[in-house]
């Protein structure tokens, strides 16, 4: 793991080994990340990236696996495929109070294709706020519809009765953040079809008060998907900006939701997180 942090905001782990994902999230002397308090999907790339802040789901699938269409053998995995890739060309660079990371990411496919992300990370010296800007180009030699989600994972022993889950998107604006009855629940929402959406969970005491705000791009992101585990030993909450709905391929292939990328196209997504 690499410390990433600028003179404000979260002292954040980067994992070369992973993506370049978030391991630890510090904030106030609080790792908010869940750790093990995860649920065990019997896939180890997936539990150690469950137990970070936040991890990448993609390129060529999101959620829980499906068989791979088109007469192959197999399936799609548990998430997609970019867990546990390894970062490349990892570079930090600072203006200022400002910090940079970028890194790139090779990964194949599922299916026999291949993919690069070029990934940005930024923290903002005046403000704290943590910006990411990822670019996912085809470098196969074939097309393949591009999924993306990124989970971004709280241990819930941080949360009280207090926090409410708030946003445009979300029913009667918001919600305390142990929706649902029982252990567990999930929900996914249009968020928008252009310019950022705005999603915020807070007041968490645990952090003198602090909100969590999270922002992300529509056009390539136009859904939020929640979703939260107090089956024991899992206690996490993940609030997760996704490129598709929730349903099975062969649904959103009926919708005409399989947005191909071709051979040497690029696809953008960003989100912005601040403690505030």
């Amino acid at each position: 793991m690499m410390k990433f942090n600028g003179s404000k905001g979260p002292v954040l782990s980067l994992d070369e080994g992973s993506v370049l994902d978030i391991g630890g999230c510090m904030v106030d002397g609080v790792d908010l990340a869940p750790g093990r308090a995860i649920p065990d999907d019997g896939d180890p790339r997936i539990d150690h990236s469950l137990e970070g802040f936040l991890f990448t789901c993609g390129p060529d699938h999101i959620r829980h696996p499906e068989p791979i269409r088109g007469g192959k053998a197999g399936s799609y995995p548990l998430h997609g495929s970019f867990s546990s890739n390894p970062a490349r060309e990892v570079a930090v660079s600072g203006e200022g109070n400002d910090l940079e990371c970028r890194a790139v990411v090779d990964v194949a496919l599922a299916d026999g294709g291949s993919a690069r992300l070029d990934r940005l990370w930024r923290i903002n010296g005046t403000t704290g706020e943590v910006g990411l800007a990822d670019t996912v180009t085809n470098t196969g030699l074939r097309a393949f519809p591009a999924f993306l989600m990124y989970h971004m994972n709280l241990g819930a022993k941080h949360l009280d009765d207090g926090v409410r889950l708030e946003g445009a998107m979300l029913d009667g604006g918001g919600f305390p953040w142990a929706f649902g009855e029982g252990d567990g629940g999930v929900f996914c929402v249009p968020a928008g079809k252009g310019g950022w959406a705005e999603v915020r969970l807070g007041p968490i005491a645990a952090i003198g008060g602090k909100t969590l705000l999270v922002r992300f791009r529509t056009d390539t992101l136009p859904f939020l998907q929640v979703w939260r585990n107090q089956a024991a030993p899992a206690h996490v909450l993940g609030i997760e900006p996704v490129s598709h709905r929730w349903e099975p391929r062969a649904k959103l292939a009926e919708r005409g939701e399989l947005v191909d990328l071709a051979p040497g196209e690029s696809r953008e997504y960003a989100l912005s997180f601040a403690f505030v």
